[in-house]
């Protein structure tokens, strides 16, 4: 995406024209069926479209993508902007003789039922090598209308102080962490995979074996439950919700409702969209959603702080563990710092460590304005790095049109492509946790 190129004035200026001309709020999801828009903009107008409540997605240089149907490309071009029919949303289905298992939906994508009973059997199947843990409640658990518990699980070939929710037990660890955007579908598959991978292989697969003598592999496969739950209640059309189901700000509705849980994490917090039906609503403070609440809980309880406090302070060199954050879509590996431009003080070690991970899915590395073109405050691969020192990274699953592009690839993708290309590298994340930095 291009550089910015308007002043803050007119940043500031341009949004308030937006607000005004759509409502207020980005406000209910059109009946139309949405699409992506392919619409030419700089850094600062996209921006000043996502602040207004436009679904603003990456693009290639000089556009970005927005989903929405007639209606939203209608606002647009009231706005100045020439939008065209990039791509299509929902993918056609494969025709189907046999039915889907229970407890999955557009094409065969699991519900959170699906995940939370698969790690209950992974754990009872494999007791020397598995242990689920819950770490927290959905929003909706909070507030007692239903919701889940956030749950992980951890994979190791299991010794004294093992799996036991400490920062000095003798393993390194490898954190992955799935679906916090709940339309990113492709993601809990691949979390899925990865966990049966490392379980049913140790006793097969001498690398599958060879991680879980040496690593604890923590997973969440799951992170924001609520917003699956929305994606799926739409079947074969699956909702676009992002965020979680937090419905106490604002006057959104539909997919407008809650807080974009990657940007509430706590450090850093405070840059993003301060409008509660805005797609990447910051929440009312540094978290303030019991799911990033419960990631942190984990992530403090696992890994030791290694990092000073300081943005320039790197983590040293003999610093352990592995974090990857699996989002859609973009085919990029994004190393930090996300909140700001500048890269951090251990850069080089990313994108070392970056190009292994890319050995095996080509995809490309760099900062977020080096990928996706905008800046990102209160992530939660920011926390881990940021906080803790842990080597850190966002990987953008997929690419941005196609029968395999965008948020919601056809089911077969997942076995197709994602995770054919996307093994190799969490492999590697997994070997790589006891000195990212010195790879």
């Amino acid at each position: 995406m291009a550089s910015r190129s308007l002043s803050r004035f007119a940043l500031a200026a341009t949004g308030v024209l937006l607000t005004s001309l759509l409502g207020g709020t980005a406000g209910a999801q059109p009946a139309d069926t949405p699409v992506f828009w392919r619409v030419p903009a700089t850094a600062a107008q996209a921006q000043a479209l996502a602040a207004a409540g436009f679904d603003v997605e990456e693009g290639d240089a000089g556009t970005v993508n927005v989903v929405g149907g007639q209606a939203v490309a209608g606002k647009l071009r009231a706005l100045g902007f020439r939008p065209s029919f990039f791509d299509t949303v929902y993918k056609e289905l494969p025709a189907r003789t046999e039915a889907l298992a229970a407890d999955t939906f557009y094409g065969g994508y699991r519900t959170v039922t699906a995940h939370e009973n698969h790690l209950t059997q992974v754990a009872a199947a494999h007791p020397d090598l598995a242990t689920k843990y819950t770490i927290g409640q959905s929003w909706k658990k909070t507030k007692g209308q239903g919701g889940h518990d956030i749950q992980a699980i951890c994979l190791t070939k299991k010794q004294a102080g093992d799996c036991t929710l400490s920062t000095t037990s003798p393993k390194p660890k490898f954190f992955l962490m799935a679906q916090i955007h709940a339309r990113e579908l492709s993601t809990g598959e691949l979390a899925w995979r990865f966990i049966d991978y490392l379980a049913d292989g140790y006793a097969t697969d001498t690398t599958a074996k060879s991680i879980m003598d040496t690593t604890e592999v923590w997973v969440v496969p799951i992170a924001n439950p609520d917003g699956v739950d929305i994606v799926a209640s739409g079947g074969n059309s699956p909702k676009l919700q992002r965020k979680n189901a937090n419905n106490s700000r604002g006057s959104c509705t539909g997919t407008n409702i809650g807080v974009d849980l990657n940007r509430n994490s706590t450090f850093k917090w405070g840059g993003d969209s301060n409008s509660a039906c805005s797609e990447t609503y910051q929440g009312v403070s540094a978290g303030s959603e019991p799911e990033v609440q419960a990631l942190e809980k984990l992530a403090r309880a696992i890994f030791p702080d290694q990092r000073g406090t300081g943005d320039n302070d790197p983590a040293p060199s003999t610093a352990k563990g592995t974090m990857i954050t699996l989002h859609s879509y973009g085919n990029d590996i994004i190393i930090p710092w996300g909140f700001t431009q500048a890269t951090s003080p251990n850069d080089a070690q990313y994108r070392r460590l970056g190009a292994k991970y890319a050995a095996s899915n080509g995809y490309l590395v760099g900062t977020n304005e080096e990928t996706v073109g905008y800046d990102t405050t209160g992530t939660t691969d920011d926390f881990t790095y940021g906080v803790l020192g842990v080597a850190s990274v966002t990987f953008e699953v997929g690419g941005s049109s196609g029968t395999c592009g965008g948020f919601l690839p056809r089911y077969t993708c997942v076995d197709s492509t994602f995770w054919p290309k996307n093994k190799g590298a969490l492999v590697t994340a997994a070997q790589a946790a006891a000195a990212p930095y010195q790879q």
